[in-house]
């Protein structure tokens, strides 16, 4: 009897831990896609283009086991003027609690090992970009009030996006020697 309940109160913390989990998880993405297609080791490869903060995400699977998956970011063009910026998830730890909404959920499989898939989770943050309306009810923007927000330092905040990667499913060396 005393197995049973043992069982039973570790199946118990299992479900707990698990839905403690699931808020993070829950939210839907805005942009709904299927896995990409499985990607070598060592071949770098385009995650997503972000227009927006005139970046795009690059990624790369590792032998290194410490860190089986490298990616960063890259600009689009030196003309390009960005709309939003481009955050390091570490110190902006972007989550739903903290008004950041889950943008993309982008899944890359490594080939020869399909159980072993990147998972990068872009978050996007959206700020009131809503400008007052006139008389008519018009958006005016006048040069000299743009002047003065400007040398006051007042300028208006952008977007943000992160991308977060996590590393789903056991290395096939792993599995192998398991």
């Amino acid at each position: 009897m005393s197995m049973t309940l043992t069982s039973l109160r570790a199946r118990c913390t299992g479900l707990c831990l698990a839905s403690a989990c699931m808020p993070a998880f829950a939210q839907t993405p805005e942009i709904r896609r299927e896995p990409y297609p499985a990607q070598a080791v060592g071949s770098t490869h385009t995650i997503r283009i972000i227009p927006e903060t005139c970046a795009y995400l690059r990624g790369m699977f590792t032998t290194d086991p410490a860190v089986p998956y490298r990616y960063g970011a890259s600009k689009t063009a030196g003309r390009c003027q960005p709309r939003a910026r481009l955050v390091d998830p570490a110190k902006a730890m972007p989550s739903a609690a903290k008004g950041w909404i889950l943008n993309d959920m982008v899944r890359i499989p490594q080939a020869g090992c399909p159980a072993r898939q990147a998972v990068i989770r872009i978050w996007r943050k959206p700020v009131d970009t809503s400008v007052p309306l006139d008389g008519r009810g018009q958006p005016r923007i006048y040069l000299q009030d743009a002047k003065q927000q400007a040398q006051s330092g007042a300028v208006a905040k952008l977007p943000e996006y992160a991308a977060v990667l996590e590393m789903t499913g056991r290395g096939c060396e792993a599995a192998t020697t398991g």
